[in-house]
């Protein structure tokens, strides 16, 4: 017997749309399965967008389409992100934008903080401003039922490591 799905809101929808807009343009793959489903998501929400109907009704034949559909109802929406050109900048947006999934709870804090050492931290020379996330991510990577501390603080800590280091974000970089 099928479960009943909680229906997404508009809101859900346009952060479901931004979201994805996000991992595709740090390069992400995002496979077109998953854009037109959020095309459809976006739909049954009632987001209204001239090329959003197209984008749901993609069959599995026209799925090499759905990229460019995706970007084109991203244009309607005012959604369309660019990461800063400069790959150092990109890779700090990076952060941030990892930082703040954790911090609000759509990130789980192990997958996060792995994200952050290996594709940010990495990159940027594992700079100070990261080394406590670094340092999450080694915890929770390691942790061992031994340990006197259990899974759920060690992910606390991440939560909170995600929240500091957002805080501290330069305000001329806040907006992006």
């Amino acid at each position: 017997m099928p479960t009943e799905k909680t229906l997404m809101t508009r809101d859900d929808a346009l952060k479901q749309l931004s979201h994805i807009a996000r991992e595709r343009a740090i390069g992400r793959h995002v496979g077109s399965d998953r854009l037109i489903q959020a095309g459809l998501d976006a739909l049954i929400a009632e987001v209204e967008s001239p090329s959003l109907a197209m984008l749901a009704g993609l069959l599995r034949s026209e799925e090499p389409e759905a990229p460019a559909l995706f970007d084109q109802v991203l244009e309607e929406l005012g959604l369309l992100f660019h990461p800063p050109a400069d790959p150092r900048a990109a890779k700090w947006a990076l952060g941030y934008w990892i930082a703040g999934q954790i911090a609000d709870g759509t990130l789980d804090p192990a997958t996060g903080t792995h994200l952050i050492w290996a594709d940010v931290a990495y990159d940027l020379g594992y700079p100070e401003e990261l080394q406590s996330l670094v340092s999450c991510h080694f915890n929770l990577d390691e942790w061992e039922e031994s340990w006197d501390v259990s899974v759920e603080e060690l992910n606390r800590e991440a939560v909170e490591a995600a929240k500091q280091f957002l805080r501290r974000r330069p305000a001329a970089e806040a907006g992006s």
